[in-house]
């Protein structure tokens, strides 16, 4: 489960445009962040996706992936021309196959080979009719699903969504949601040459006049159960009450938001239909990762988490200039992993009631992300240094050590309790106790 939006130039205060997704997934599930340089091979090159090898490319470009550690793939990243590429879990009446491309292995390469938004649009596309799509994509129980995807760049944006083989394409206009749910209708600029005929001859609809993507091929009792629906709309609707007005402040906040029957207690109940998605039910994920980009002609600014639960966490700011020391190589793995699990054990106190100066927590983490933001904001982002940007790369992260680090070793002999109804306290339980066995590993 996932959300992800966009808001073009039009629509945010400052002209730049801003893409952004929480990657909600199994909580135990370490979320990393890989940078991958640009590297070239020889003709006849193959490359080992999460299941299937497909044909390399002459050159890959650089990338920056936010990815579940176990998969090829990533949920969410950039390359070095800003593309920006996200994809969400769909449920569709289409049969779903037992191999092929993961849709996180449709975003990665997509943003490996595609200049712009429109491009990587085309190569996805390609790509699924080239190997189709299909696969596990559950860490600790198996889950299967086909794909949508916003893709953008500084100057344009798309929406795709697919149905197995088919699929469908908007462009975006001013603003744009998605989530675990089709919502391309009848609106869209491209799609699969059967896409409609198809439909038709299942008897989802009885003409082309009739047609509507989302109605005919949607699994409306999965997709109702995911909450996405909720979700999506609870992202637009705050996106179009701050259109002509939206940053990455706003942007960070609707990330971290709870769904009005759970704010002030996600740490003791579910939250399916929250976009800062909570565990603890029979169904539904934890948000392990956040991310928000700002795409401009001058400098791409990107802040990433590096951790779970985005309501406890800080958004600190990246660039992908050579020197940065955040970010981790493919051979990186298990720093990555350690580095997603250091900030992990903190929300794992907090479910357990262990920390007793929570309120005072947030108050520093506001303040150092306000700090941040500060020192971005009088940066003059088209002539400023690589050093000066290394420096508050280093100074973001250091200090979120800092904090992390007091906030652990104050409270780590406080007793543990977590409280909820006896399934949360249960399923806790039980995921606590099995990413302890993990870090032992």
């Amino acid at each position: 489960m996932c959300d992800t939006l966009v808001a073009l130039g039009n629509s945010t205060s400052d002209g730049s445009v801003i893409f952004a997704k929480n990657s909600d997934r199994q909580p135990n599930e370490p979320h990393i962040m890989v940078r991958v340089p640009r590297k070239k091979y020889q003709q006849g090159t193959k490359v080992k996706c999460t299941y299937i090898e497909v044909d390399q490319v002459e050159e890959t470009y650089e990338v920056f992936l936010l990815k579940p550690s176990w998969i090829w793939g990533c949920e969410m990243g950039a390359n070095e021309f800003g593309v920006n590429v996200g994809n969400e879990a769909v449920f569709t009446k289409e049969k779903y196959a037992k191999t092929g491309l993961l849709g996180m292995d449709l975003a990665r390469l997509a943003l490996e080979r595609a200049q712009t938004s429109e491009e990587a649009l085309h190569l996805i596309t390609d790509l699924l009719e080239k190997y189709s799509q299909g696969g596990n994509c559950g860490y600790e129980k198996p889950f299967t699903y086909h794909n949508s995807f916003l893709i953008a760049d500084k100057d344009a944006a798309w929406v795709l969504e697919t149905a197995g083989q088919y699929w469908a394409a908007q462009k975006v206009k001013d603003i744009r949601t998605i989530s675990n749910c089709l919502t391309i209708e009848k609106d869209f600029e491209l799609c699969h040459d059967q896409l409609i005929q198809h439909a038709i001859d299942k008897g989802w609809c009885k003409s082309e006049k009739d047609f509507n993507f989302a109605q005919c091929y949607t699994d409306k009792l999965i997709t109702r159960l995911s909450g996405a629906n909720q979700r999506c709309k609870t992202t637009h609707a705050f996106l179009d009450n701050n259109k002509g007005n939206i940053t990455v402040e706003k942007v960070a906040s609707l990330l971290r938001s709870h769904d009005q029957n759970i704010e002030g207690k996600q740490f003791k109940k579910h939250s399916l239909q929250s976009v800062c998605m909570h565990g603890g039910f029979l169904f539904g994920d934890h948000t392990t990762g956040s991310y928000i980009a700002a795409l401009n002609k001058h400098q791409n600014t990107y802040w990433v988490t590096g951790s779970s639960t985005p309501c406890i966490s800080l958004f600190k700011p990246l660039w992908l200039i050579e020197g940065e020391r955040v970010t981790f190589s493919e051979d990186e793995k298990e720093n990555a992993i350690e580095f997603w699990q250091r900030r992990e054990q903190l929300h794992r106190m907090i479910l357990e009631n262990r920390i007793a100066d929570l309120d005072e927590f947030l108050t520093q983490r506001d303040r150092l992300e306000l700090d941040l933001q500060r020192k971005i904001a009088a940066l003059s982002l088209q002539d400023v240094s690589q050093q000066t940007l290394q420096e508050i790369i280093k100074y973001g992260f250091e200090k979120e050590e800092q904090l992390l680090t007091k906030t652990i070793e104050n409270n780590q002999h406080n007793r543990s309790h977590i409280v909820g109804n006896p399934y949360f306290r249960y399923y806790w339980g039980k995921q606590n106790k099995r990413l302890a066995e993990e870090i032992v590993k």
